[in-house]
């Protein structure tokens, strides 16, 4: 029979904890006692305290908690999908890749140091009680031996109510062993984490007046920057529209850390996946710290660029000047070092990151030893120049591949102010750094590109007045509405043909079809008049081409690793492209196919 003792209480308006003591016989008696302000559970040779400023461990044991996103991880816990828990074992260290154990488990942490170093909202403490050796060492090896797996990878660490957690644990434990489970939550945080899951939940692009809110808040409780960031990338990483495209990110970069460096299919991946959390909505900080993590040396495949190179020298030459030849910087040369932003974009390569920082460094030194302040001025100049790139780039890409994704006027007005910044560096630099190559991107789809032509043109025509802002604003909208109206129709077709319609191909049948699509649409209040026939006609074209695809040539292509049929047929359906791997990923699964067979095919074609 098994038997639990638990324990509920708060230590302040804070900290909130539960003890658990757990055993498979009956024989558990009074485990905890209340003194001057501490409480104290023990078991022969073991004890942990909680006092009001942190919390005391002596015995064996340990400490484990949910690992949050972003963290550093060691690179095989990264690697296991199964992997979930951070694990430590007092008393133990890696020495030359091997753990090693010692008595030396003694232990005391502020409250503050257990929430910065572990989870953010959950941390939990154990010990074990029983006919253990005499020896701590010993029994620290027995708690890895019969709990280490279980630890690092169960799925219970989160649910609220503890009683299956301490189930899992228990079973593998010898009858005679007392397991003491004691986990802190910090009420803040998950007060916060709770806001912000709901806000992220229902928005994804959380309103300026909504996260206004989220941080009066996070002030209210006092909440730094830090942990708010640490837990709202691990929210927006859980949302399970979120998790799979960034797992298969991670995995990629695994692969380009183990063997050294990023050859062109990992990258061409990498830029695939990043398009598609573009398009999902899928904020960049989740890859910002994946990229941080597993960075690796960009060599033998990706040996330094001559924009990186010229780069360097540039960024070099501004520390040559003195007072007589201050220190400036031509438009040629600014050129260049945009250029050599794009390629580092473009193709992960950190070392300009770490070029620019170290820049930055020295720019701060000589300052600081006297240099002339024309210095500082001129790197202050490239930094704004870096920064019109990046607000450019994100507003043009989210515009290409994000649905519904909506220019304000701001934006526009921002974009014209750097298409003229950049055009007077040289003619033309603003559509060669943004417009060429996203319009040559595989993945861009048609109302993507509609878009990308009318944001072309009519920045083109605000310049010479022929259009405003404010008009140019809703002519990109109009395409988004078509493009909603286009995905409406689209899933509604698929699912009446599915349901009701073993054919589809007479007019008679089509007719039916799209009176049935106007009434339902119209009850929805989606549209007030009738959907445009050519609409209709392009979205039952597209469901034939799907179901060709699907039935006829992807399993001769699965069969065959035909990569140039695959690839003429994405390049002429006129299907798009994420939408047609997502019709491939769900055929895999449901044929129970080698998801790296597809891996290679797509890679095959892109490459």
């Amino acid at each position: 029979m098994k038997t639990e003792l638990r324990l509920h209480g708060h230590i302040d308006d804070t900290i909130e904890y539960f003890a658990t003591a757990a055993s498979q016989s009956t024989d558990l008696h009074h485990f905890y006692q209340k003194k001057e302000r501490k409480l104290r559970f023990f078991a022969p040779g073991n004890e942990f305290i909680l006092t009001e400023e942190g919390i005391h461990h002596c015995g064996n044991g340990g400490t484990f908690c949910e690992y949050m996103f972003g963290v550093d991880q060691p690179l095989s816990d990264l690697a296991k999908e199964d992997v979930r828990n951070r694990l430590v074992l007092y008393g133990t260290h890696y020495n030359n890749g091997q753990l090693c154990f010692s008595d030396n488990t003694d232990t005391t942490q502020t409250y503050e140091q257990i929430f910065f170093e572990g989870n953010a909202v959950s941390n939990n403490f154990f010990f074990l009680s029983g006919p253990l050796d005499s020896a701590l060492e010993q029994q620290q090896k027995f708690c890895l031996k019969f709990l280490g797996k279980a630890l690092k990878r169960t799925d219970r660490i989160s649910e609220k109510d503890d009683t299956l957690l301490i189930s899992s644990l228990l079973g593998p434990l010898p009858p005679s062993c007392t397991l003491y489970v004691f986990r802190l939550i910090n009420k803040h945080h998950l007060r916060y984490q709770e806001h912000f899951a709901e806000l992220y939940s229902r928005h994804r692009s959380i309103p300026d007046d909504k996260f206004a809110d989220l941080q009066n808040l996070a002030d209210e409780l006092g909440i730094d920057q830090y942990q708010q960031e640490r837990i709202r990338i691990d929210v927006m990483y859980k949302h399970p529209d979120n998790r799979p495209i960034v797992n298969d990110y991670k995995k990629v970069l695994i692969d380009c850390n183990r063997q050294g460096y990023t050859d062109k299919a990992q990258r061409t991946r990498l830029n695939r996946l990043k398009t598609l959390s573009v398009r999902n909505k899928i904020p960049a900080a989740l890859f910002y710290a994946l990229d941080d993590m597993l960075a690796v040396d960009q060599q033998e495949e990706q040996s330094t660029s001559n924009d990186i190179s010229t780069a360097k020298q540039i960024l070099g030459a501004l520390f040559q000047g003195d007072a007589a030849q201050p220190a400036s910087i031509s438009n040629t040369d600014m050129v260049s070092l945009l250029l050599a932003k794009r390629y580092a974009s473009q193709n992960r390569d950190h070392v300009f990151e770490e070029l620019l920082l170290e820049t930055g460094k020295t720019c701060d030194e000589k300052i600081r030893d006297g240099a002339d302040l024309s210095l500082l001025e001129t790197f202050s100049a490239i930094i704004t120049f870096f920064d019109r790139y990046d607000s450019a780039s994100a507003h043009i890409g989210q515009l290409a591949f994000m649905e519904n994704f909506q220019l304000t006027e701001e934006q526009i007005r921002s974009l014209l102010g750097n298409r003229d910044a950049f055009n007077e560096l040289q003619t033309g630099l603003f559509d060669d750094l943004f417009f060429r190559d996203i319009l040559q991107n595989k993945y861009l789809g048609r109302f993507g590109r509609r878009k990308m032509g009318l944001l072309r043109t009519g920045l083109q025509d605000i310049e010479a007045q022929r259009l405003t802002a404010t008009q140019l604003s809703q002519q990109i909208g109009a395409i988004s509405s078509d493009e909603r109206l286009y995905q409406s129709v689209f899933n509604l077709a698929k699912e009446r043909i599915r349901n009701f319609y073993s054919g589809y191909s007479s007019n008679e049948e089509q007719s039916k079809l799209l009176k049935e699509i106007n009434t339902e649409l119209r009850s929805q209040d989606v549209i007030s008049q009738d959907i445009p026939l050519q609409l209709f006609r392009d979205v039952i074209l597209n469901i034939k081409t799907e179901a060709i695809y699907i039935h006829n040539m992807l399993p001769k292509i699965t069969f065959t690793k035909d990569r140039a049929m695959r690839e003429d047929f994405l390049a002429n359906s006129g299907l798009d492209r994420f939408y047609v791997e997502e019709l491939e990923r769900e055929y895999f699964t449901l044929n129970k196919l080698d998801p790296e067979d597809l891996a290679q095919l797509r890679a095959g074609a892109d490459t």
